[in-house]
């Protein structure tokens, strides 16, 4: 399924939110995330998506296009290594799958043919899926 979103629009066209330019003194983190937000979603890359959905920004926009790429490679990686893209998915706050759960029944899915994974990964998928209502 493909998600319906501007690709060619940034974050702060889709959320109609523009951030102030960070201050001189910010934090690379910052920078970096404010940087982001003004380019095409749609050229985002795996690493640009991890930052972003770690710091919960522009999740409601993000998390569909995180799972597109994680069901195509679920151990997609940016700069922090294997999974790390995934981890940084599962690890969100339950309340944003609430408002997202067709996005989180598609990680459900992903995870669930999953094996063999590091432990912190692991525990991940396990407190994702310990989260989730069960139907």
């Amino acid at each position: 399924m493909t998600v319906s979103i501007d690709r060619s629009r940034s974050l702060e066209e889709l959320e109609r939110d523009r951030w102030p330019a960070p201050s001189p003194d910010a934090t690379r983190l910052i920078a970096t995330a404010h940087a982001l937000r003004s380019r095409p979603v749609g050229t985002l890359t795996v690493e640009d998506l991890r930052l972003l959905i770690r710091q919960d920004i522009g999740l409601a926009v993000l998390l569909p296009l995180a799972v597109e790429v994680l069901r195509d490679d679920p151990l997609a990686e940016g700069h922090m290594g294997e999974g790390d893209l995934l981890h940084a998915v599962l690890t969100r706050s339950p309340a944003i799958w609430s408002a997202c759960p067709d996005s989180a029944r598609r990680v459900t899915d992903i995870v669930s043919g999953l094996s063999d994974l590091p432990p912190d990964l692991r525990s991940a998928v396990e407190r994702f899926v310990d989260a989730r209502p069960h139907s």
